[in-house]
């Protein structure tokens, strides 16, 4: 009994449930970025090549065509598909930076505002009211 207590301790903690929210929202992320690289980045970059990226290839040794036209016993280095996935990376370090930088300079401006004035002493406040009542 006493462990489950301490393991709900432990999984409710703000730390854990704030890293587990991060870890999904960057596994969705990471589903945005490739779509947006391999649907739109990609296609442009094929365009001015003549082919798609992911046919990019160095083919070391060449393979058999069979009777239905399938490839077999080709070996080649898929560069196309590394530079990619190269790509992909650096816009989710580029957005990753951007959104760092944003939270960096929230901080700051909260850093920055200023404490309110510390409330105003017993005597300060009887003071005040006898200053009222000696002005009437």
């Amino acid at each position: 009994m006493g462990m489950m207590k301490e393991f709900k301790e432990f999984a409710m903690k703000g730390n854990l449930v704030d890293i587990a929210v991060g870890f999904v929202m960057g596994a969705a992320f990471a589903k945005v970025t490739s779509s947006f690289i391999n649907g739109i980045v990609m296609p442009f970059i094929g365009l001015i090549q003549g082919k798609d990226m992911s046919e990019w290839k160095y083919v070391i040794k060449e393979g058999t065509a069979g009777a239905d036209g399938a490839v077999t016993g080709e070996v080649a280095v898929l560069y196309g598909t590394f530079i990619s996935v190269v790509i992909e990376f650096i816009v989710v370090a580029f957005v990753m930076f951007l959104v760092i930088k944003g939270i960096n300079a929230m901080k700051k401006k909260e850093e920055a505002a200023p404490a309110a004035p510390p409330a105003p002493s017993k005597e300060e406040v009887l003071l005040g009211e006898i200053r009222d009542l000696l002005k009437k």
